[in-house]
Formats: structure tokens, sequence, C-alpha cells
């Protein structure tokens, strides 16, 4: 089985394989990386337990695939070009060869400072080429990585920290994010008050923002780089993992308040990150390819290091945001790089639209061949503009769905081979097997309809367990539906039998492509002192694809409703980060709830959405006048 699809009837055929006969299938596809002992068996799994687990009985490492097996014809071919939020600094690049000695050096000041197999890392940086070397040092050494989004609080980085037992830190002073400089050294300073579990951080330089330093537990990351190259540990050969081997713990939100850990492990996340890649976006030798996401996401993760870096790719990281400082500042970056591919958000797409085309008008963008979207459905109107003034109408759109917890990309076109749809994302990969359920689980048959995405068969990318609770797994993704994976997300199949995503049926909401459980926000809100209840929704909102809606009940009145509105906002964003704070908070008297107490989120989303006019049923409701309440308020 070829590795590269290069056309439709290659795609065909691969697929049919792929569902016919797994096991062959994908083994075949794993014969093209490194291992340093082959597998006894492709694939053993249920998902009742769940139990999955590929290439049982190999071992490997995936810093050998990402990095030594390139040595030989790619050392000096660019793995990593790193672009400043500031464009007047000057952007780094980073071979494979030089990529390997930082990866190694690192390596050693992690087993230096006491870091084995199995231990636990959080990392909280800035988008700098050094956070790229700390995942792959976990890697490379066997320690299991943990990266936090540079813009959490320090509760939510203590609640991670704590769930995983990681004993060691890896931070920076601070990071530069457009306008605004992020003091991370201090926020993990607030958040390791309560994680007892940590014994060593160690902190790169980056933005020479004064931090305290405590002595025995605080180290300067140059420093204990040059302790390294003095004891002469310039080499660090990597660890034998296990192809199960847990490789990284992601936290996504849950839809109780305490976010869960998704684990991938080694081996089959290695296979499906590189095997999508190179087809989804159909890389070329030389290609330029920019992830414009942070690696605090799965998509950086997935998208930035792994999968590029497995396939010997050249890889854009991007330290500051699309529109600093100014608007034009992605367009900028293809043309300074002459960049080939580029994957970003519809939300950063939907902010440029806004902006207008005179940022764009005089950027040399002919070396663009693939556009690729991820996070959240594109709507018509961005994917078109996209199409036409990005793309210039040459470039396929590839408009991919997938999740934290499936390790890669799973519906998509193949650029240049599926015939794209706009707001569509086409097709399911090969070795993706869907199902439309009802609500009861059973299967919607045929073309034109529409119901709730499940996988019926595993995936080498998916997700094992969530860290230290398999039960919590269970029941999220696999109890909902027997033998299947529920995505939680509504999809809609249309007559040619392609797939449109028609967004989340669960309580989460999509916040410019990150998943936000309600519940996590609604324990924020209500840790306000003059909260009572509070109930938060998703409503559409024209640059992030959703927004934050919340319902709040006080103790008494609000003096001053907008202060009251500005200080709830401010305690989400202490607790959780700036990303979860409501845009819209509309005080209440009552919330719309069930005799047995369960509040009727449905009727508030239709109310946060505008459409008052269909609210169904509220005669069953304990007290139906609230809604009527609700209604007559609604910002």
């Amino acid at each position: 089985m070829k590795f590269q699809i290069e056309s439709l009837e290659e795609y065909t055929s691969a697929y049919q394989k792929s569902v016919e006969d797994p096991e062959a299938f994908w083994g075949e596809i794993a014969e093209n990386f490194q291992w340093k002992k082959k597998w006894d068996k492709v694939l053993e799994w249920d998902f009742k337990g769940p139990n999955v687990k590929w290439f049982k009985g190999a071992k490997l490492n995936i810093t050998e695939n990402c990095l030594d097996r390139h040595l030989k014809d790619k050392a000096d071919t660019p793995a990593i070009i790193w672009e400043a939020n500031d464009p007047s600094e000057h952007h780094r690049v980073l071979t494979y060869k030089q990529l390997h000695q930082k990866v190694c050096l690192f390596s050693s000041v992690l087993k230096n400072n006491g870091v084995k197999k199995g231990d636990r890392v959080c990392i909280y940086m800035p988008m700098v080429p050094e956070l790229a070397i700390a995942v792959l040092a976990c890697a490379r050494i066997g320690a299991i990585h943990s990266v936090v989004f540079g813009g959490f609080s320090a509760q939510s980085i203590a609640d991670r920290i704590n769930d995983a037992q990681c004993e060691m830190v890896i931070t920076a002073d601070g990071g530069f994010r457009g306008a605004k400089d992020i003091p991370l050294k201090n926020v993990i300073d607030d958040a390791l008050v309560q994680c007892a579990s940590v014994k060593t951080v160690i902190v790169l330089t980056r933005t020479r923002t004064p931090v305290s330093m405590i002595k025995g537990r605080d180290k300067w990351w140059e420093d204990e780089i040059k302790k390294v190259e003095t004891l002469g540990l310039t080499d660090c050969p990597a660890e034998e993992m296990d192809a199960e081997d847990e490789l990284f713990i992601l936290y996504t939100s849950g839809s109780t308040g305490k976010p869960k850990g998704v684990v991938h492990t080694t081996a089959g996340y290695m296979v499906y990150a590189a095997y999508t890649f190179q087809n989804v976006f159909q890389y070329q030798p030389e290609d330029v390819y920019f992830c414009t996401a942070d690696i605090g996401w799965i998509t950086g993760h997935s998208y930035i290091i792994y999968g590029p870096l497995a396939q010997g790719a050249t890889t854009l990281m991007f330290e500051g945001v699309p529109t600093y400082p100014d608007a034009g500042r992605f367009w900028d970056i293809v043309d300074k790089f002459k960049v080939n591919v580029l994957y970003t958000a519809p939300t950063a797409i939907r902010s440029l639209m806004q902006s207008g085309l005179d940022y764009v008008k005089d950027k040399d963008l002919s070396s663009l061949k693939v556009l690729g979207s991820v996070g959240e459905p594109i709507n018509e109107e961005a994917w078109n503009w996209y199409n036409e003034h990005i793309g210039k109408n040459k470039c396929p759109i590839v408009d991919t769905w997938w999740q934290t917890e499936t390790g890669g990309i799973m519906i998509s076109p193949l650029a240049g081979i599926t015939k794209t749809k706009p707001c569509f994302a086409t097709l399911p990969l090969p070795g993706v097997q869907l199902m439309l359920v009802d609500e009861k689980g059973d299967e919607i048959k045929g073309n034109g309809v529409s119901g709730n995405l499940c996988i019926t068969f595993p995936w080498p990318g998916t997700l094992r367990t969530t860290y230290g609770d398999h039960e919590r797994c269970r029941q999220t993704y696999f109890a909902a539906y027997e033998n299947k994976y529920f995505t939680g997300d509504g999809c809609l199949r249309d007559e040619d039998g392609y797939y449109r995503i028609t967004g989340r049926v669960d309580d989460v909401i999509n916040v410019s492509g990150h998943r936000i459980g309600t519940a996590e926000v609604e324990n924020a809100i209500n840790m306000f002192t003059d909260v009572v209840e509070s109930a938060v929704v998703g409503y559409p909102h024209e640059i992030k694809g959703q927004g934050i809606y919340a319902y709040v009940i006080l103790n008494e009145e609000a003096e001053d409703e907008e202060l009251t509105r500005k200080d709830i906002s401010m305690t989400v964003s202490r607790i959780i980060g700036a990303i979860a704070k409501p845009e819209k908070i509309q005080f209440v008297k009552g919330l719309p709830k069930t005799r047995s107490g369960k509040i009727m989120r449905r009727i508030l989303r239709k109310i946060a959405e505008g459409d008052v006019s269909n609210l169904g049923d509220t005669s069953t409701l304990l007290d139906p006048n609230v809604v009527e309440d609700i209604k007559n308020n609604k910002l």
C-alpha cells in the first residue's frame, strides 16, 4: 500500500482496503517508519473497555522517526523556521541536524535534573523553538509531556499539574503575544503554591521580565544547557519505548468542571499524524508548511511538531497573532518565506476578512499551493473569501474535521484530489469508519440525512484513556452508543455522501476552535461572591464561530450591572483564562428547569441565538414563567 495517495482512484482503493483489512492496511503503512523491534500484532481492541492497542509488542522512539532518520539525507534541510512576534526581530532557522543537537542537549538537561521515563512534565511556554525542543526532549527520554496553552490561568495550570502529578515544569520568564507581554513565570509561581509534586522549574529567557527564582527549585534553561555541555553530555540516545507507552497528556474541557487529560500513546499516534499530514496536505519535498496554531492545542502537537517532522518537512512556527502589528501579518509571512501550505482557523480568517483587502493586495501569495482550515466548521462566506483572495481560486482548501481525542485529521479533502465543496469536510480518511445515528443509537443510512456522528472502528490515533480516570474516558466517549466512539458532533451527509459537521450536540462550546466545557465556565462564574447559580450556552459569533452567553442569578440585584459583569468576567479569566470569558452576561431571576432540577439548556440556547419563536413545549418546566422573563430581557 503506497504511503502517499496521488489520485481519487488510489484514495478509493486505499479506503476500501483500510475497511476490509485494517490490520494489513496499517501494517503496510507502518513499514515506512523506523522501529527498534517490529510488532507482534497490528491491532487488539474493544470499545466496551475501551481497550485499544496498536502495533502491539513493537519498540521505537518517536524522535528517532522525527529527527535521527532524516540526518543522512536531510541534515541541512530546515526543520523549523521560526518567526518572532515582532517583525523586526530576526527569524531563526533550525536544520534537522541543529534541531537534533538541541533536542539531545535538552534531553540531557532533563535527565541531569532527575527526569526519567514515565515522569510527567508540564510545559507552559511561548511559541518559540525551545517549546518544540522541550516537547521532543521529553519524548526522547520517555517522559510524558503535558503542554498547557500560554493563555491559561494559574488555577487552570495548577489543576492540570495536580491531575498529572507533574514533577517538573518548563516555562519562560515571559512571552510576547501581539502588543501584550505575558508574565508566564509569575503565573507558574501562582500555580505552584498549590502543587506539591513539582520539584524543578526550568526557565527560558525570552522577554527579560524580572522574575522570582526560588533557590533549589528554579533553574535557568541557559545555565542547565551549559552544565550538560561541560559534562560532555551532548548526545542522548533515544529511550526504547513500547508502542503503547504514553507519549503525552493534553487537557481538554470536560462536561464536569474538572479538565480531562486525553492520553495519546507512541506508535499509533505517530503513524496516524504522519500519514494524515502527508496525504491531506499532499506535502512535497522542499515545501514550506505553515500551521498557525499554538502548540498548546492538539493541532500544534500533530501538525506543527510530530506529523511534519516525521515526514522530514519544513514546519514554520509563529510566535505572534494574525493582526499584529497589522492585519497583514500572515500574508507578510507567506510572502517572506514563500509558504506553500497554509493551515489556519476559521476564526483567524473571519477576523482578517473584517480588516478588508488593503492588507492582502500588495502581498505576493503566489507560492501558496494548498490552504487548510481547522478547529471548527468554516462558514461559506469565509470559505469563499479564503478561496478567492488568498488562494486566488487556484489552491484547494482542505477543510479538516478532527478532535484532541482523535490525534489526527479524520474527515477532509485530500488537496487537489478530492473535489471540494464549501463548508463540507467531504470524505473520511482511510481507516476512519463513520456512522450517523439517531438519539437511540440506531444507524441512519443513505445520503441526504443527518444525525449524531460516531466512529465504529479504531484508528491508530484513537485516544487510549483519560489520565488517571479510565471510567471517565468510557463514560464520555464510548458509553452513549454501544461499541461506538461518539464524537459529540452533529453531522449531515449530503446526496454525494459528503460530510458536513453541524456543531456540538453536547455541553461543549467551540470558541475560536477551542472547546470549552459549559460546566467549567459555570463553576468559575459560580465562584463569584454574589452569584447563586448560572447556566452557560453557545451562540453564533461572527468572528469566533461561537461566543459564550451566560445566564446568571445574583443574590440581590446588582447596583451597577455593567461593573458586576466585568467582575464576573475577571473571575472567569482568573480561574480558567481569558479565552473562557463570557461575551454576554444576562442577569435573570430564575433558570428554566425540569421538575427533576435539570436546566433546559436547549431553551437557553435558542433564546441566546435569537430564535424565540420555536422554544418547544415549556409546560413541563417547574416554572414556565421564567422563560418569558428571560426572553423579554435578552441582551
